[in-house]
């Protein structure tokens, strides 16, 4: 028999319909056909990644060792929240972005998954700073047609999506080549350094609002039996 899969927005109606204790566990998996296993499983998946935990696995899920690099130096570098990265270069969830950062701390080499994505995400090339500025600027008049932008050029969607997103922000001094180390915490100015915690405080606070609230009502329910 072929696995049933289910949507995220179907498992987060069960979880609903979980929290407000209208029936018994056994009816609720009657009702919505699913198992003890599963209902078990997406309550644990909701406690430690939120909604993100609720889409399906893809343990199997295949990511290139470039990409993973370069969704952890975009973190590192406080260019874009974990929910941007996960979004930008379609990782599973929250847990596998987070997995990368902390080998990477670790000075852990991060390995290809596999056969690695699809050549479209992830097939980059070098380019000038001339180059950079003309991409970012023609996706932009395409109305941030990303895909089509990267064929046109030969480039990855990622590089330009980047490219468009450090212009917007910046202009175009923010698409200089500055690949290198991180700058260390001590060596931050006063402003950098607040930017910062300011930045890791607002990721934290994203992943656990969400999450506070259902945990909460989980208790009372427990509470309650």
């Amino acid at each position: 028999m072929a696995k049933q899969w289910y949507s995220p927005e179907y498992k987060l109606k069960v979880l609903l319909a979980y929290e407000t204790k209208n029936c018994t566990i056994r009816e609720l998996c009657l009702k919505y056909k699913i198992a003890k296993t599963s209902l078990s499983k997406w309550i644990k998946q909701f406690r430690t990644d939120g909604i993100d935990g609720l889409h399906t696995s893809t343990s199997c899920k295949a990511y290139s060792k470039e990409l993973k690099e370069a969704a952890v130096r975009d973190f590192l570098n406080g260019d874009y929240s974990q929910n941007e990265i996960i979004r930008m270069y379609e990782i599973s969830s929250l847990s596998v972005l987070q997995r990368w950062i902390n080998k990477y701390n670790s000075h852990r080499e991060l390995k290809d998954t596999k056969k690695g994505r699809m050549a479209s995400m992830t097939k980059g090339r070098k380019t000038t700073w001339e180059e950079r500025i003309q991409i970012a600027t023609d996706c932009l008049e395409s109305g941030k047609d990303y895909q089509k932008t990267a064929e046109v050029y030969g480039i990855s969607y990622q590089q330009v999506y980047q490219w468009v997103k450090k212009y917007e922000k910046d202009g175009a001094e923010s698409l200089q080549d500055k690949r290198g180390r991180t700058k260390a915490e001590s060596e931050l100015s006063p402003d950098e350094k607040i930017k910062l915690q300011m930045q890791k405080l607002e990721r934290e606070n994203e992943r656990l609002r969400a999450e506070n609230l259902f945990l909460k009502k989980l208790e009372e329910i427990e509470r309650r039996r």
